[in-house]
């Protein structure tokens, strides 16, 4: 029997007959996640840390193709039972410690509202910049901004939280007005791009600020883990996309053609414009906000800025509050709603200090993708090496929902998938640490230091392997084997 507490009609298995998603559907999806301001800027940034054109291309494609993988894996369960991430994660963490990745996954989430409002709320304050000369640049570098853009920031949050209030069916229209802005946006920064070089002849022969293979090096592979952190939590609950897949195929394909895809030619534009911007300022400029605020035209700065705010709130609502608000109302169904689960992600959105981890390309990289890669890694490592190595793919659905069923393990958690889970985590925290100056570089061994430069590879291949050697003598039952027998006599498998 079903347990209230485990189950939901939004946690429910999709019926096989609602499963409609083809191989277009995903490839869309994937378009749209990818044309965001984070996507532009994260190109942006790899031009900012001193890589020329090519080698930051080469990077983002190099880490979503790398992404890609833990992708359509974590996304085959999705896809074969009609589940959802937390509901997924329950064989593996237990019915109940599911709700460990479930947190951390909604925490970056959070992290991911504050950037996205603080980009809303700069918007904002260009546009009142350019009529308002006086007002000076956003500086980021104390603790605080300055009041206006603090104001302005705050007030683009309180947007947000209103339409959590109002529900997010009041989003859908806002989600078309991205869908036909930002391309048009993409592409007229490129013009823009083409035109203020004088032809891209000047752009792509930019030099890359590294002397040395060692220095290129040291940049390379932090930047490669944070380009695989960009997506790492998708990579962990895309079973809550892949859920309504019509077979195997649709996702497998429709995922492969439009993330790697999207990625690389979002970024493309991003790593021309910024290059353009060095060649006619003198100096690199990431930031397409900051970027807009300089064209000397007030009323198509005003216009581009309204238009920014519009499309990241559409893309803030959708991507980073429903995710996370669903996560902490399930904590408590009967304490926290969806809504009060929403005020909890914009609330956590602030004190994360999102203006501070855009400041710089560095901070962008260094501190927040590559620190959250470090958390995701290890639960993408033990969810992937239980289904395909511990469960064999073989599931039985009707235990995931109960109290007292086969993933109840002990006491609802799977104690095994903790340990493994803070083992993958640890070896990264020293070099977090002096990452961010808590530590002096001396304090730590240079070695354990750099393994932060592969947080999310040391964090996915270290709780792998440590859950598959404790759980070397666990015996699934027989229970699971029949239920997926049954499933996939119903499931268009491809």
């Amino acid at each position: 029997m079903k347990n209230e507490s485990l189950y939901s009609e939004d946690l429910a298995p999709v019926p096989v007959t609602n499963r409609k998603w083809n191989t277009w559907n995903y490839a869309a999806l994937w378009i749209s996640m990818s044309l965001c301001i984070p996507t532009y800027m994260l190109a942006s940034s790899l031009i900012g840390g001193g890589m020329n054109w090519w080698q930051a291309i080469l990077t983002i494609f190099l880490g979503n193709t790398i992404v890609l993988i833990p992708m359509i894996l974590n996304g085959h369960a999705g896809a074969k039972y009609g589940i959802p991430f937390p509901v997924f994660a329950r064989a593996s963490f237990g019915v109940r410690g599911a709700n460990i990745p479930a947190i951390l996954r909604a925490i970056v989430a959070c992290g991911w509202f504050g950037i996205q409002t603080w980009i809303g709320g700069a918007a904002i304050y260009q546009m009142i910049r350019v009529w308002s000369p006086a007002l000076p640049e956003i500086d980021a570098s104390s603790l605080f901004p300055q009041a206006v853009p603090l104001i302005c920031f705050l007030s683009f949050w309180a947007l947000n939280m209103f339409v959590v209030y109002l529900g997010v069916e009041s989003i859908r229209k806002l989600l078309v007005f991205k869908a036909i802005f930002l391309p048009l946006a993409a592409l007229a920064l490129l013009f823009w791009a083409i035109n203020a070089s004088h032809g891209l002849g000047p752009i792509l022969q930019q030099p890359s600020k590294f002397a040395t293979a060692s220095q290129f090096a040291d940049f390379f592979f932090p930047a490669l883990t944070g380009m695989v952190g960009f997506w790492a939590t998708l990579s962990l609950n895309i079973p809550d996309f892949t859920r309504y897949a019509k077979s195997q195929r649709a996702q497998i394909k429709g995922q492969a053609i439009g993330l790697p895809s999207s990625m690389t030619l979002f970024a493309f534009i991003g790593v021309v414009v910024t290059s353009a911007t060095a060649i006619k300022y003198g100096n690199t400029i990431w930031d397409p906000v900051v970027l807009a605020g300089k064209f000397e035209s007030k009323l198509l700065v005003s216009v581009a800025m309204i238009a920014v705010a519009i499309s990241t709130l559409a893309t803030n609502i959708a991507a980073n509050i429903v995710s996370p608000a669903n996560d902490f109302a399930n904590l408590a169904p009967s304490k926290i709603s969806f809504r009060k689960g929403g005020y909890i992600t914009g609330v956590l959105g602030i004190l994360i200090f999102p203006w501070k981890l855009i400041a710089d390309p560095t901070g962008y990289i260094f501190t927040w993708l590559i620190a959250y890669s470090s958390l995701l890694g290890p639960v993408g490592g033990i969810m992937i090496v239980d289904y395909y190595f511990i469960r064999k793919q073989q599931l039985s659905t009707d235990d995931l929902y109960k109290a007292n069923g086969q993933y109840t393990f002990k006491n609802g958690i799977n104690y095994r998938a903790i340990i493994a889970l803070l083992a993958g985590i640890i070896p990264n925290i020293p070099g977090f640490l002096t990452t961010i100056k808590v530590l002096s570089p001396d304090a730590v061994p240079a070695w354990i230091a750099h393994l932060y430069n592969y947080a999310w590879f040391v964090g996915f291949f270290i709780s792998g392997l440590a859950y598959l050697f404790m759980m070397r003598n666990y015996k699934p039952l027989v229970s699971d084997s029949l239920t997926a027998k049954e499933e996939t006599l119903h499931v268009a498998i491809d």
